[in-house]
C-alpha cells in the first residue's frame, strides 16, 4: 500500500507588529520629505497624463480613435499649438518681453523718486540706510560674484529644461498605459479595499480633469480680457502683459499680484494716470473673475473654501517653494476628496452625501 505524500502544513503568515509599522511609517514620511520634489514633478506629470488621455477619450468618441494613438495624437496637437503659437505671435511677445524688462528700472526709478519726496518714503529710506551700515556688505560687482551669478542661472536654466522634458516623458507613459499603472498601485491596498480604492482613485482623476478643464478656461478668459482691456487703455505690450496675467491666474489670490505688479509698472513709464487706469483694470477684472466666471466654473468643475485655498498656499509654498504655489490648488483638492471618502465616510462612517 503506497503511502499518500503528506501535504505541508500552511505556514504562518508574517503579520508586522505595532513597532514595526510604526518604523515603516516614519521611514515612508522621511522618504516622502526627502523626495518631495520627485513627487511634485510625478504629481504634474499626473496632472498632464489625465489632460492627454481626456484629449485620446474625445478622440476616441467622436472619430473611433484608438486610446494609445489618442494619446500621442494629443501631444501632437498640443505640440503644434504651442509651435503656432511661437511662429505667430512669438517674435511680438519676445520684443515686448525684453522691452517690458528694460522698462522695469525706470519704472522703479520713478517710484524711487515719488518715495523720496514723502515722508514715508523718507523713513523706509533712513531704515535700509541703516541696516545696511550695521550688516556691512562689500563690493558686489567682482568677477567672482559675477561668475558664481552666472553660472546659477544657466544651471537653473538648464536644470529647468531637463526638469521640463522629464515630466512630459512621464506623463506620456502614465498616460499611454494608465490601466497597467492604476492597477499597479491598487495592489498597494489590501484586496478587501482595492474596490473602495479604486473607486476613490476614479473619482481623484474625474475631480482633477474637471478642474484643470475648468482652470483653463478661466486662464483664457483672464488672458483675453486683460490683453484686450490693456489695448483699449493704449497700453504698449498688451499681448504680453494679458498673457502674463492669464499664466499667472493659474495661482489663485497671488497670482493676480504677480501679473499686476509688472502691468502697473510698466504703465506707470508711461503716466501716472495710465498706471491708476491698469491697476483699475486689475481689480475689475479680477472681481469679474471671482464673482462671476468662477462660480459658473466651479458648478462643472470644483467648488474650493477660499480660506482652505490661501492656507493651502501658504503651507505647500513653505513646504515645497514655487511649484508648491502652483500646484497648491489641486493638491488640496486631492485632500479633501482622500479625507471626506477616507476619513469621514470610512472611518467615520458619516455617509451624508455631498
Amino acid at each position: 500500500m503506497t503511502e499518500r505524500p503528506s501535504t505541508p502544513a500552511p505556514q504562518p503568515r508574517l503579520r508586522p507588529g505595532p513597532i514595526a509599522i510604526a518604523f515603516a511609517t516614519a521611514l515612508a514620511l522621511a522618504a516622502v520629505w526627502q523626495w518631495s520634489n520627485v513627487l511634485l514633478m510625478g504629481f504634474g506629470a499626473i496632472l498632464i497624463a489625465i489632460a492627454l488621455r481626456a484629449g485620446a477619450r474625445a478622440m476616441h468618441r467622436y472619430a473611433g480613435i484608438g486610446l494609445k494613438p489618442g494619446v500621442l495624437l494629443s501631444g501632437l496637437a498640443a505640440v503644434l499649438v504651442v509651435a503656432g503659437i511661437v511662429a505667430w505671435a512669438g517674435p511680438s511677445i519676445s520684443g515686448q518681453f525684453r522691452q517690458l524688462i528694460g522698462s522695469l528700472p525706470d519704472a522703479w526709478k520713478q517710484i524711487e523718486d515719488w518715495l523720496g519726496q514723502s515722508s514715508i518714503g523718507q523713513f523706509l529710506e533712513r531704515r535700509i540706510e541703516d541696516a545696511q551700515a550695521n550688516g556691512g556688505g562689500g563690493e558686489g560687482g567682482d568677477l567672482p560674484t559675477v561668475f558664481s551669478y552666472l553660472t546659477g542661472t544657466l544651471t537653473t536654466v538648464f536644470g529647468g529644461v531637463a526638469n521640463l522634458v522629464l515630466l512630459i516623458t512621464v506623463a506620456i507613459f502614465l498616460a499611454l498605459d494608465a490601466p497597467m499603472y492604476r492597477a499597479g498601485a491598487l495592489r498597494l491596498v489590501p484586496p478587501s479595499y482595492r474596490a473602495r480604492a479604486g473607486q476613490i482613485a476614479d473619482e481623484l482623476a474625474r475631480a482633477l480633469a474637471r478642474w484643470m478643464g475648468g482652470q483653463a478656461l478661466d486662464m483664457a478668459v483672464v488672458a483675453l480680457v486683460t490683453g484686450v482691456g490693456l489695448w483699449l487703455l493704449g497700453v504698449p505690450l498688451a499681448l504680453v502683459l494679458g498673457l502674463i496675467a492669464g499664466l499667472t491666474n493659474i495661482i489663485p489670490v497671488v497670482g493676480p499680484f504677480m501679473s499686476g505688479i509688472p502691468a502697473v509698472l510698466f504703465a506707470l513709464t508711461q503716466g501716472f494716470d495710465l498706471a491708476i487706469y491698469v491697476a483699475l483694470l486689475f481689480v475689475l477684472v479680477q472681481q469679474a473673475e471671482g464673482n462671476l466666471l468662477m462660480p459658473l466654473i466651479q458648478r462643472y468643475a470644483a467648488d474650493l473654501p477660499p480660506a482652505l485655498t490661501v492656507l493651502a498656499i501658504l503651507a505647500f509654498g513653505s513646504l515645497f517653494g514655487f511649484a508648491g504655489i502652483v500646484l497648491a490648488t489641486p493638491l488640496l483638492l486631492v485632500s479633501i476628496i482622500l479625507v471626506k471618502r477616507i476619513y469621514v465616510e470610512d472611518v467615520l462612517d458619516d455617509w451624508q452625501g455631498d
